[in-house]
């Protein structure tokens, strides 16, 4: 009996029947009579969200670690690795210790279902982001720095116009690291974003699961959104996926 009903990854009968119930392409009544649960999902906007969301913290964690990782590896000061130690022993600190914190802060400022108080939290640095390009700004020369420096110019100008180009690579894996990580992120827009003007798509495919006016949830529905949900990051992953490997590498040897 298990031999002649075993599983197979390719669905015995294709259709685009849950793909359909979920970009909003079918009416709830078909929904039904194709065995779904009639549950609905604001698909595109939820992807908007998601896209906003993670383009905001992405571009934010970009620029502020690049400028932190710039003071920790080309500027001199005293305790300059101290501090990085310091600040590097915060990846030991679970994220979910400082969500209270950070929720009572977004309520307090009234920023609860906004982009304003979604992103916040996010969007400064991160350790990793920074010793991720501190290792990177570590292997650069400091001869064009210097003659720089002797035509004067000051430290801002250098690291926009000197720093920055040099380090395109390891900026684009950064972010394409970041915007994946953020495209993922359940928990945190769960706790502030419950609107659904700024939910996101990780929030969005939860709900559409709890949603289930016919009993059982919509599973061939909820995992076409998945799928769908998945495309975008899965496609850029596929496209800057060597760029990220040898980026990861490169940094990781000094």
């Amino acid at each position: 009996a298990l031999a002649s009903n075993a599983g197979n990854l390719l669905p015995a009968d294709f259709s685009w029947g849950a793909f359909k119930r979920v970009l909003g392409l079918q009416s709830p009544e078909e929904a039904i009579a194709e065995g779904g649960s009639g549950a609905a999902i604001n698909f595109w906007l939820y992807l908007r969200n998601s896209a906003i969301f993670a383009t905001i913290t992405t571009a934010g964690q970009v620029f502020f670690s690049a400028m932190a990782a710039y003071a920790f590896s080309r500027l001199r000061w005293p305790g300059r690795n101290v501090v990085f130690a310091l600040f590097l022993a915060t990846m030991m600190v679970p994220p979910i210790f400082t969500a209270l914190p950070n929720f009572l802060m977004i309520k307090n400022l009234g920023l609860l279902n906004t982009f304003a108080g979604m992103t916040l939290p996010f969007v400064f640095m991160t350790p990793f982001a920074i010793f991720f390009l501190r290792q990177f700004f570590l292997s650069m020369s400091r001869e064009v720095e210097e003659a720089a420096m002797l035509d004067g110019a000051k430290h801002l100008r250098i690291f926009f116009q000197i720093v920055i180009p040099n380090a395109a690579a390891p900026l684009a894996t950064l972010a394409l690291l970041t915007f994946i990580g953020q495209w993922n992120e359940y928990f945190w827009p769960l706790l502030v974003g419950q609107d659904e003007s700024v939910r996101v798509l990780t929030v969005g495919l939860g709900v559409f699961k709890s949603q289930s006016p016919q009993g059982a949830p919509d599973w061939t529905g909820l995992m076409a959104g998945t799928l769908v949900a998945a495309l975008p990051i899965f496609i850029l992953f596929i496209a800057f996926g060597k760029r990220v490997v040898n980026s990861i590498g490169f940094s990781g040897i000094k």
